[in-house]
């Protein structure tokens, strides 16, 4: 089965990517993985501060990649397994692949316009050579018919 790996957040980026992979997943009877990314907060020299600002970005988060897969099974979509993590973006991305093999592939999405965002420009850069599965950009401005042909 192949397992199609999407960041989500709140970029149409994110989107447009979630809308391939789940197509993809779906004419393949794969399943996909949805991982969050919080950033790291700046350090705040009172813990209590520094605590609560973490646990609301995680939330908010959390949130997003809940509605995300809600999205999916009112379409008909298998539940996704979902993932929530800290940390710096590209770091976390290669952790997660680490520890799960399975992945088949990781789905990024462009900007409709300007230059690649730095998983983009990483993943399908320098990053490139240690990765353990293919990457698929899809391009940001395809349409619904578009994603679906070509998914």
């Amino acid at each position: 089965m192949r397992v199609y790996l999407v960041i989500v957040d709140e970029s149409d980026e994110a989107l447009i990517a979630l809308q391939f992979a789940a197509r993809r997943a779906a004419k393949t009877e794969g399943a996909l993985h949805l991982l969050a990314l919080v950033p790291p907060q700046p350090f705040n020299a009172f813990a209590g501060v520094q605590a609560t600002i973490e646990e609301e970005a995680r939330a908010r988060a959390e949130t997003l990649v809940t509605a995300a897969a809600g999205n999916l099974l009112s379409q008909g979509a298998k539940m996704p397994v979902i993932s929530v993590r800290v940390g710096e973006d590209i770091k976390v991305v290669r952790k997660y692949l680490e520890e799960h093999p399975e992945v088949s592939a990781l789905v990024l999405g462009a900007a409709r316009e300007g230059g690649p965002g730095p998983l983009v420009a990483h993943f399908t850069g320098a990053g490139m050579a240690h990765m353990t599965c293919p990457v698929f950009v899809v391009p940001g401005g395809l349409d619904a018919e578009a994603i679906e042909r070509l998914s």
